[in-house]
């Protein structure tokens, strides 16, 4: 067993077709002067027909998994149109009088090298991305076929140094099984199509495999784990093939749920919601039964193309969102960009701590021209639905403030224009910074919900950074000094009578379930494929033992002591559970 990074769930078991890398055979010849200008026509010629295929395979992909990641291709052209690029091709031409491909592939090699030697993840994979521009310039002007997945319809496991994300665009998922690729990260273009498209990935196996792994070998992965088996014995495969099973059976049962309320064994209900990026994956979310979409990440819509999205472009896609739901709310967070969330297009300053820098709220309020063409996006389309809004990374009523003062400038203005909005559309805060949670009773009286943001709210309290592998270990949701914050948020917010929602990973944890039961918060927001894990807990777990729980939850005095009395307090519900349920078919 190899193991690599899960990076899109899910068992896949077949055989594995490797796709070649690019191999270009390059005229060697030099040109004379004579012959510049029509080198100069060739590359103009590859660059537009490169631009209209481009164009083509956005179209495509949109149809199949949706705007937000259709719009990685207008990072492929912004890079066909950028002139530090086409300047570095152009030089090579006139300069050393190379033919347009060898300076296509000069050019390609020089920023490749240059963004892979910066220890960047992000930059990492902005070279992927010039690299896949440059192999499809290359193939048209050296009029070289695509590189054909297998054309019979037998399903396969593709096996690949690295994926681009054109050549994932064209994948058939019915033929597909999963992927493997030697680079890449969790957090590359591939990666979020994959998990997009439903199909299991593991990548990172580069430093991992003592030999290639050849066309036609039998293949088990596991995009959960990592895990990567070649030529697993029959033991192995029927081991896997039971594991995968267990998860269809599984997957089969919680669908059951789908449709039932979401109420704890003794009548709490929690509003068991989605978080979403993009329209796809609110497509995903409305068939497992969620209320509403809880956390709506809009900066999604502002990655992977060449310019900040407008007021039109943002409000349709804000305005679907709210019509699809039929009436349940939507909570749409604005635009939360730093950390290790990058635009192309809009330069960040260098920091020393990014994720305690120009970020979220920070850079909408010194932008008020982006933030007031989002907030009047979002207040047009609460015309159509029950939309909320809140924002990120508060630390102060002043911020607040600001920002609810922007909000009535849009506001004036839209009624001057006679657009339709709701006036009284909530407004609400996410609670991740230490400071909003020791004045949560202050900003509990300037806002008409909290969102308590786990993920940031963690890593701020134990002053460990969530990125960094080699403190991953201090990464600690059940700490007890998250556990006070929890509750003395949740408590701030009960006593000024605004609701209080969890939209971090551990809202999808079906064993802090519990803790959201007697802490009494009223919604979960999580990813999709969650949710009916969580209301399957919720169904047999009792508020009232719950909150017994939370009083000796909150004596204990390590991570390991909190993680232990939650595992045995769900070892005693299940138990209870199960008697229930054969003395009722008895």
């Amino acid at each position: 067993m190899i193991q690599g990074i899960g990076a899109s769930a899910g068992i896949a078991i077949g055989k594995a077709f490797v796709l070649p890398n690019w191999e270009w055979d390059l005229p060697e010849q030099k040109i004379d002067v004579a012959d510049l200008a029509k080198e100069f026509d060739r590359l103009y010629e590859g660059i537009k027909t490169s631009k209209v295929e481009i164009e083509q395979i956005k179209g495509e992909l949109r149809e199949a998994v949706g705007t937000a990641e259709s719009h990685i291709f207008d990072a492929h052209l912004a890079i066909l149109e950028d002139p530090v690029f086409m300047n570095e091709v152009q030089g090579i031409i006139q300069r050393q009088y190379k033919v347009a491909e060898v300076a296509v592939k000069e050019a390609i090699d020089h920023f490749v090298t240059m963004f892979d030697l910066l220890d960047d993840e992000y930059m990492k994979e902005r070279a992927l991305d010039i690299k896949d521009v440059g192999n499809r310039l290359l193939k048209h002007l050296l009029g070289a076929p695509e590189i054909k997945l297998p054309s019979d319809t037998q399903p396969f496991i593709l096996v690949a140094k690295e994926l681009s994300p054109s050549q994932l665009a064209h994948l058939n998922t019915q033929h597909v099984l999963g992927i493997v690729t030697l680079a890449g990260s969790t957090t590359s273009h591939s990666a979020i199509m994959a998990r997009a498209l439903g199909i299991p990935l593991v990548v990172g196996l580069e430093a991992k495999l003592e030999r290639p792994i050849q066309t036609g070998e039998r293949l088990v992965l596991d995009g959960d784990t990592g895990e990567l088996l070649i030529n697993p014995g029959e033991a192995a495969l029927a081991r896997y093939r039971a594991l995968r099973g267990e998860q269809q059976e599984e997957r089969r049962k919680l669908h059951q749920l789908a449709g039932v309320s979401a109420v704890s064994a003794d009548g709490k209900t929690i509003a068991l919601a989605a978080n979403i990026s993009s329209l796809k994956e609110l497509e995903v979310a409305l068939p497992v039964g969620i209320h509403g979409v809880g956390l709506f990440r809009t900066e999604f819509l502002y990655m992977d193309r060449t310019d900040f999205p407008d007021e039109e472009e943002q409000f349709e896609v804000y305005r679907t969102v709210a019509e699809k739901l039929n009436g349940q709310p939507v909570v749409i967070r604005t635009l939360d960009i730093g950390g290790d969330k990058q635009l192309d297009y809009f330069e960040l300053p260098e920091e020393d701590n990014p994720f305690l820098g120009y970020r979220a709220i920070r850079i909408s309020l010194d932008r008020k021209d982006l933030f007031k063409t989002q907030l009047r996006a979002i207040l047009r389309a609460s015309h159509y639905g029950q939309v909320k809004m809140m924002y990120p990374l508060i630390s102060s009523v002043e911020e607040v403030r600001a920002a609810n003062t922007l909000l009535e400038e849009a506001k004036r203005e839209l009624h001057a224009e006679g657009l339709p909005f709701n006036q009284h559309m909530p407004i609400g805060i996410m609670i991740e910074v230490p400071a909003a949670v020791q004045i949560a009773d202050m900003l509990a009286e300037e806002v008409d919900f909290f969102s308590i943001g786990t993920n940031d709210l963690v890593q701020f309290a134990l002053a460990v950074d969530r990125m960094n592998d080699q403190i991953a270990h201090l990464y600690e949701p059940l700490h007890p000094a998250v556990l006070r914050m929890l509750k003395a948020t949740v408590e701030a917010a009960k006593s000024r009578g605004i609701k209080v929602g969890v939209c971090g990973e551990l809202a999808g944890d079906s064993r802090a379930l519990p803790i959201w039961l007697g802490l009494d918060v009223d919604e979960l927001s999580m990813s999709s494929p969650t949710v009916l894990n969580v209301k399957n807990r919720l169904l047999g777990t009792s508020q009232t033992d719950s909150r017994e729980l939370l009083s000796a939850l909150m004596d204990c005095r390590t991570s390991a002591e909190i993680g232990t009395t939650l595992l045995e307090f769900k070892r005693k519900s299940d138990a209870a559970r199960a008697e229930q349920t054969v003395s009722k078919s008895e």
